[in-house]
């Protein structure tokens, strides 16, 4: 057990040994236990939250790996997420003297995927009519009024168990090498595509193509939307654009005579440039009110607002110290026994005030133990979130809100929660620490539990 925890367990077990009496009116239950006129009062009380489920407007969808594709959930509804990206120009980027275009196309590469990985669908790609520089990177943008819809450029089937794959390796530490399979699907794409590359980059100073912003109007880039099925939903790895073409070169074999060569510009998403995931979903049965339960959904922007009935308590406050307010919210598993549901629950949520939201993410904040907090990743044994003590919250705003408190609203968001391992060692697991929230862009969903008596946080008061 950490020591914080252990700290906590002690802390509990003292104070509820001490209001064993106690019950949810607030009695006091305290009993003397330092000399003199100096007693430590304790007490126990309940508070009773509400909650309910709302859709965001939006939500801010910066990412480096888009979700692309469309699932159908019997239970949490659908989710159809598309992307836009500008493609990076390197500086130095060049045909060869003498080339002549061969083909075009474009690589949508991925590692993970969730649904059917047999069912087919179709990979769409429309070329973008305006740069994509300075929108902003939230779920709402419409796509269709960046693009040129009149027809796709290039199209393909693909379902997720792909054959078409490469394998990459990476450094797993202490010198070993682990590999894993990376899944492309290639789309073709015009040959004029690559004929205008060709004619620009022939013009005086290499024309639009002698850097990355003339570029982006030159070639804005790509819609990707699948256009056909709704079981599969990859997770992109990377983009790739290719314009492949062949050249003389000239003396340039072993033997001094002229040689056809190949070769190809590659451009990237990277982030250098911006890429922007859109979502588009069907949620209507999860906002419908309920006495039982709320639900949260990645990357719908559904998620549960809470309601902590403060004004109750100030008064409380104002006499005593809150001591522990220990939180956790339960989900309810029923909800992913069908063997059509695919969705799994987030491993994280942030518990936020609805007023911190705006700016948390696109200012990459961290959880500050007050306005926000990260619960632990989520317990499929109990089947629950937990937030440990969130009495700083209370404190604080006992503090600043003057003679006129208000109720506190809250909203659960998935998050995608990014942790690093330091000063790890072949003797210890070393230290874990949060360096990175988003709003999570993978599929995720849960039914969580209000029932009456369930939604509950249990107050622990200490006076002198």
């Amino acid at each position: 057990m950490k020591p914080n925890s252990l700290y906590k367990v002690l802390i509990v077990a003292l104070l509820s040994f001490m209001a064993l009496s106690c019950d949810d009116t607030l009695d006091q239950v305290g009993f003397s236990i330092q000399p003199g006129m100096d007693s430590l009062t304790v007490g126990i009380d309940t508070m009773h939250l509400k909650a309910r489920t709302i859709q965001l407007d939006s939500i801010f969808g910066r990412t480096k790996y888009p979700v692309l594709g469309e699932y159908l959930d019997p239970v949490f509804g659908s989710v159809k997420s598309e992307f836009m990206g500008e493609f990076y120009l390197p500086e130095g980027s060049e045909f060869k003297p003498g080339a002549h275009i061969d083909s075009v196309r474009v690589v949508v590469s991925y590692t993970n995927m969730m649904g059917d990985s047999l069912a087919p669908m179709e990979l769409s790609a429309y070329e973008l009519n305006r740069s994509l520089k300075g929108v902003n990177n939230y779920t709402h943008i419409n796509p269709e009024e960046y693009a040129e819809m009149s027809a796709p450029l290039g199209k393909t089937v693909f379902t997720g168990k792909n054959n078409n794959y490469h394998t990459e390796y990476y450094n797993s530490g202490y010198g070993n090498t682990e590999s894993y399979n990376v899944y492309d699907i290639s789309v073709n794409l015009p040959l004029t595509i690559g004929e205008r590359f060709l004619n620009e980059y022939k013009k005086p100073g290499h024309g639009k193509m002698s850097d990355l912003n003339s570029f982006r109007e030159f070639f804005p880039g790509l819609y990707f939307t699948t256009s056909f099925g709704n079981s599969t939903i990859i997770n992109v790895n990377y983009t790739t654009f290719y314009v492949h073409y062949h050249y003389t070169d000239v003396k340039g074999s072993s033997t001094g005579q002229d040689t056809t060569r190949t070769d190809a510009m590659r451009l990237y998403i990277t982030p250098d440039v911006t890429q922007i995931n859109t979502i588009r979903s069907n949620n209507q049965q999860l906002l419908e009110e309920s006495d039982s339960h709320t639900y949260v959904k990645s990357p719908a922007g559904v998620v549960t607002e809470i309601t902590f009935p403060f004004s109750d308590i100030n008064q409380e406050l104002e006499s005593r110290a809150l001591n522990l307010a220990n939180f956790s919210f339960s989900a309810m598993p029923e909800a992913t026994e069908d063997p059509l549901v695919k969705i799994s629950p987030p491993d994280y949520l942030l518990l936020i005030n609805r007023d911190s939201l705006a700016g948390f993410f696109e200012k990459n904040k961290l959880p500050d133990n007050v306005t926000s907090f990260l619960s632990d990743k989520f317990d499929a044994t109990t089947y629950s979130y937990d937030f440990n003590n969130i009495s700083a919250m209370m404190n604080y705003y006992n503090r600043t809100m003057g003679e006129n408190p208000k109720d506190l609203v809250y909203y659960l968001v998935p998050v995608d929660a990014t942790i690093t391992t330091s000063q790890q060692s072949y003797y210890s697991s070393g230290t874990q620490t949060l360096t990175d929230l988003q709003n999570q862009m993978w599929p995720t969903a849960a039914k969580l539990d209000k029932r009456e008596g369930n939604l509950k946080i249990e107050l622990i008061f200490s006076n002198y």
